[in-house]
């Protein structure tokens, strides 16, 4: 008798899997045969993923609710499907995409137009985050072009800073009783003295 399963995976520990987990549940599998798996789908070195490997058997049906869940590089995507459905002999359902489904059309047609839909969206998957990644960078660019900061913001100096400060450039204090004066570290207080001064490096 053939078992069924479902395989979710977020990006981080923060994002939820709420929207996937409802998806699967939908198709009445057990509890326990639902594995989550919260990191970054850049390879399949996963630990419910693998756990979920040693599990499925031959005409088991797995479950996924996107393609992009299973993983987002191009290569590594079409490889697992074939690890999947050649070796483990085992029946994927794509939920977000009918036509992945190798329940239907097991002659060589079937196979063949199953094949090419996967091939266009493992590329389209792996071109998104590409056009993400470009995105971000072009969005930090013009953000620092418009004079935004990135990074926490500095903490704010103590009082007896600029006297301090003035004494240490003077060569009057040492560095570490100016920065301990300060209640500052020694490599902060020398980077801001600079920074105040006008001092570039």
């Amino acid at each position: 008798m053939k078992n069924m399963y479902g395989y979710a995976r977020v990006s981080t520990k923060e994002q939820k899997e709420d929207r996937q987990l409802l998806a699967l549940s939908e198709m009445r599998l057990p509890k326990g045969n639902i594995y989550v798996d919260k990191q970054s789908g850049k390879d399949f070195e996963r630990p419910m993923y693998k756990r979920l490997m040693k599990r499925l058997k031959e005409d088991d049906l797995l479950y996924i609710k996107s393609i992009d869940r299973l993983g987002r590089n191009y290569e590594e995507i079409l490889e697992q499907w074939r690890v999947l459905t050649r070796e483990k002999k085992v029946d994927i359902v794509v939920l977000d995409m009918p036509l992945l489904d190798t329940r239907r059309g097991k002659d060589l047609m079937g196979t063949f137009l199953s094949d090419i839909v996967l091939q266009v969206l493992s590329f389209v998957a792996e071109n998104e985050r590409k056009n993400i990644r470009e995105r971000q960078q072009e969005g930090i660019e013009a953000a620092r072009l418009r004079g935004v900061k990135f990074g926490r913001p500095l903490k704010p100096l103590p009082d007896n800073f600029g006297q301090l400060s003035q004494k240490w450039m003077a060569g009057e204090i040492s560095g570490k009783r100016a920065a301990d004066l300060c209640g500052m570290p020694l490599t902060s207080f020398r980077r801001r003295s600079r920074e105040s001064s006008g001092e570039v490096g």
